[in-house]
């Protein structure tokens, strides 16, 4: 059973380790020009502005501001952060952190179960049947 809690920790460590290099990663990009980037990609792609993607990207980029860049940046921080300590006490076989592991893992169930309904994906359906898989082990150390 600890070997099964020791996976789900260093899956759940690798999520936060990816997730706080991304958000540091945007730090570094606080005060770039995104929508110069964006349209020096549609054109570098030889892309037309006019379609559906390009026009959803150069708007996306159109958007970004400092604030909501900040945002972003503090919420992966903050998600990282949670993850990484529930690999922690996952390693250590608290029974906080099994607690903590299936609510963070059980909270995604219901919106993969209305996305896979709406637009059914091979990888939409490994995501939910990893989901699966990591609460039923959790509840069964659980118990």
């Amino acid at each position: 059973m600890a070997a099964s809690l020791r996976t789900i920790a260093l899956f759940e460590a690798s999520k936060g380790v990816l997730v706080l290099g991304a958000s540091l990663a945007l730090f570094r990009f606080i005060n770039t020009d995104w929508q110069a980037y964006a349209e020096t990609l549609v054109r570098h792609l030889h892309l037309n502005p006019a379609n559906h993607y390009p026009r959803i990207l150069l708007h996306w980029a159109g958007n970004i501001t400092e604030p909501r860049l900040m945002a972003l940046a503090f919420g992966a921080i903050f998600y990282a952060a949670v993850r990484l300590l529930e690999a922690y006490g996952l390693w250590l076989g608290r029974h906080w952190a099994v607690i903590l592991g299936m609510a963070s893992a059980g909270l995604y169930l219901p919106f993969e179960i209305l996305e896979l309904l709406a637009h059914f994906s091979w990888l939409g359906f490994g995501v939910f049947a990893a989901n699966i898989v990591i609460v039923a082990i959790l509840w069964r150390h659980h118990r």
